[in-house]
């Protein structure tokens, strides 16, 4: 062998084994070589050195026993290239060799011994590719089971510890069963007298063996459908209605099911939290593992509210059917089952038209359900459920559904029958009716006026008398409460008296002459401007372009401001048509602000409930406190008062005057005279009365000095003629139409405090706590 060979190659030896060689390169150690690896050597060695009996490659026998031949490849360390695949050749005879057929023996660099262990030969990589992707998508698929397990585990842990916290902190449920008929509700005058029964009066316990198949069977298709399959929490139900929401962009579906209604009408607050949903649920599994299904529907249907004071479904049958449960038919049950998802919105006693079609709803979930046909829900459809029971006796009524719908709020939901003592004074209550009454009758049907409401209040906001209709056997919805309308003129008080808190006074002079703003001009309604005039004579005779310029003058926002201050609750507009009572507002919350007139300027929340006691005697409810407090300057009440004695003697209210006792009012007329006002009050009483027709209906120049003013004169001569007369707070007597009130100081030079007021919080404005009559004379502010 020359030197260079062994250089490269290294040497050979022998061994019992046979013939090795041993090959060296540089940077690798040595690798031993038995002689006859493969066919030949490198072509410049000679046949001689490796001999003729080396075995050879067989790549037709390593096929067919499914062998992977890997060749080694050589390379000078410069790069490799892997060589072209050839055919495999034909089996040479034995003993034979070709030099052409034989491979190339060199020793491989270091990089390409690395490469050849990192990777397979091109006829292996194919199946090995495809087993290494399995193994990875096997190695991926388990960590992700192995993980959601994880979390999973700990997702129960940490749901188990929330169940466990709250768990802690339920209301005792010991009480539930102990229940033996719902409570009933009776509504007292001041002097003793019963007005009304509502509540279970015979003191039965509605059982579901006892009720029709239609009574229950509404309840469920609207309430519950998947009642018998849920644990007390349905998740099908909760997704379905995350759905519609989600779609609809607002919520218009709750997935609480009858066991949450349950636990959430008896044991919590109806607050919208997370801690307390959580607590609902909770309470819903403890009811499901502790009652049957058919006992809790049994106390469902027993403690379910279901409006007007009704607690339970034998109160809703008996206040609304006068009748017991067990007797309801299929309208009238489609109607209570459609109570429950809002009772007051959908009480038949406030719009028995909106309970029909809320009925109608009912009847076709039943359908839905499979419950009753399309043919029987048609025919409940065509003969809807009526009102009876109450719905027969007198107009009282209206203030006992305004009682009870309060009554919650005073006292909770009691366990018990209950007594309410209430402010209504039966003398006057059946005055007002009757008068309204005879002036519908009369002239109203021959002006086109048909409907009248009416109410009456103590200065301190005890209603004394309400009539909410003509008629409660024909229509429950109470126009004294419930109808907003637009005061017309009747809101022009307001206006003067934020000009009085910011230094203007009665006499101050003002121009009835045309004015525009923004295009808008006021018209009066005499249509012609009389010119200069005192705000007095302006007020008096209801002159709109001065109430305008008023408005203008003191700020819009600061009439606003006011009128928010005397108790308007709902939303008015920002601009000045508000000076001629574009708003809407309620007759009650209207002459709730003339109290404020009556009463020296303190606020007035309007209401109907004294005392309550449960059956036992024990006192739920007492009211106490002095009001919400002063809401105006006193010295400014003084000149409204003063103002409004005009109103009564020389201006638009002359017909509603009395002969022998000081009073104050306002009349006012909406647009086409639609709506009619006359809210007027002495030292004992104010009094506000509304005519008008429910569909808006224009009447015949029906304006507020007309019926309205009638109906307050007659009703407050005949109650109020055996009381003794006072004097309204710091009024003096008017006589004419520039008369100034010498009784009552300029208000910037007797009044040295300045007016802030604060206000109410819920608590004084809900029970009448806070406001004191200690606080010091009030000054106005300036613009």
């Amino acid at each position: 062998m020359s030197s260079r060979k062994a250089r490269n190659y290294g040497h050979k030896g022998g061994s019992g084994d046979g013939d090795w060689t041993i090959v060296r390169r540089a940077g690798l150690r040595p690798v031993r070589l038995a002689v006859g690896a493969n066919e030949n050597g490198p072509e410049d060695l000679d046949d001689d050195e490796y001999g003729e009996d080396m075995s050879r490659w067989d790549e037709d026998e390593r096929e067919e026993r499914g062998w992977a031949r890997i060749e080694p490849t050589f390379s000078n360390g410069k790069g490799r290239k892997p060589a072209a695949k050839k055919p495999a050749a034909k089996k040479a005879a034995p003993g034979k060799s070709s030099k052409k057929s034989s491979a190339k023996l060199r020793a491989p660099s270091a990089d390409e011994r690395v490469g050849s262990a990192r990777r397979p030969s091109r006829k292996s990589a194919p199946r090995g590719g495809a087993r290494s992707r399995r193994k990875q998508a096997r190695t991926l698929l388990g960590s992700i089971a192995y993980g959601g397990a994880v979390l999973g585990l700990w997702g129960l842990i940490a749901f188990g510890g929330l169940l466990f916290w709250y768990g802690l902190n339920l209301p005792d449920t010991s009480g539930l069963y102990n229940v033996k008929h719902t409570p009933s509700v009776s509504i007292v005058a001041t002097n003793g007298e019963v007005l009304s029964h509502r509540g279970d009066l015979m003191g039965g316990y509605a059982s579901i063996a006892d009720l029709p198949p239609h009574v229950v069977q509404a309840v469920l298709a609207t309430e519950d459908q998947r009642f018998y399959w849920h644990f007390g929490v349905d998740p099908i139900g909760l997704a379905r209605a995350m759905v519609v929401n989600y779609k609809a962009g607002a919520y218009v579906q709750g997935g609480s099911t009858i066991t949450q209604q349950l636990a959430k009408n008896v044991f919590l607050k109806p607050d919208r939290t997370i801690s307390r949903k959580i607590e609902e649920m909770i309470l819903a599994v403890w009811l499901e593992l502790r009652f049957t299904k058919e006992e809790i529907l049994t106390l469902y249907l027993n403690r379910v509210y279901f409006g007007g004071g009704a607690y339970g479904l034998e109160a809703a049958s008996e206040r609304y059917f006068r009748k017991p449960a067990r007797a309801l038919t299929l309208p009238e049950a489609a109607m209570l089952a459609g109570l429950l998802k809002a009772p007051s919105r959908y009480s038949p006693t406030n719009d028995i038209d909106l309970a029909r079609q809320r009925a109608a709803i009912v009847l076709q979930n039943m359908v839905n359900a499979g419950y009753i046909s399309q043919d029987e829900a048609h025919v409940a459809n065509v003969a809807p459920a009526a009102l009876e029971g109450y719905a027969a006796r007198g107009s009282i009524n209206y203030f006992v559904d305004w009682v009870a719908e309060a009554l919650p709020d005073y006292a909770g939901k009691p366990d018990t029958d209950v007594n309410v003592m209430t402010t209504i004074d039966p003398a006057l209550q059946r005055e007002a009716e009757a008068i309204v009454a005879a002036v519908l009758a009369g002239d109203g049907a021959a002006l086109n006026a048909g409907q009248a409401a009416l109410v009456a209040m103590t200065p301190d906001g005890a209603v004394r008398a309400m009539v909410g209709g003509r008629s409660y056997a024909q229509s429950q919805f109470n126009r004294a409460v419930q109808a907003k309308r637009q005061p017309g003129s009747a809101f022009k008080p307001i206006v003067y008296l934020t000009a009085m808190e910011r230094g203007l006074t009665p006499d101050s002079i003002r121009v009835d002459r045309p004015v525009s703003y923004g295009g808008w001009s006021p018209s009066n309604y005499s249509g012609r401007f009389e010119g200069e005039m005192t705000l007095r004579t302006a007020l008096a005779k209801s002159v709109n372009s001065v109430a305008v310029q008023v408005a203008n003058e003191v700020g819009i926002r600061n009439v606003v401001s006011t009128a928010r201050r005397l108790g308007f609750q709902e939303d008015l507009p920002s601009n000045l048509s508000l000076a001629l009572g574009s708003g809407s507002v309620s007759l009650l919350e209207l002459t709730a602000a003339y109290a404020t007139f009556a009463n020296g300027g303190y606020g007035v929340i309007p209401h109907g409930i004294d005392e309550v006691r449960a059956e036992t005697g024990d006192e739920l409810y007492r009211r106490q406190g002095s009001g919400i407090g002063r809401v105006a300057d006193p010295y400014a009440i003084a000149e409204m008062n003063n103002m409004l004695k005009a109103v009564m003697i020389y201006g638009t209210g002359r017909s509603a005057a009395l002969d022998d006792r000081p009073t104050g009012g306002k009349t006012g007329t909406s647009q086409d005279f639609r709506d009619a006002w006359f809210v007027g009050y002495s030292a004992d009483l104010v009094v506000g009365v509304w005519v008008g027709n429910d569909n808006g209906a224009p009447m015949e120049k029906v304006t507020g000095g007309s019926l309205p003013a009638r109906i307050w004169h007659d009703f407050m001569e005949r109650t109020q003629a055996g009381v003794p007369i006072a004097q309204l707070p710091d009024a003096a007597p008017v006589e004419t139409a520039s008369a100034a009130d010498p009784a009552t100081p300029a208000a910037h030079e007797s009044a040295p405090y300045e007016y802030e007021w604060e206000q109410p919080g819920f608590f004084e404005r809900l029970f009448g706590l806070g406001g004191g009559n200690d606080r010091p004379g009030l000054r106005p502010g300036g613009r």
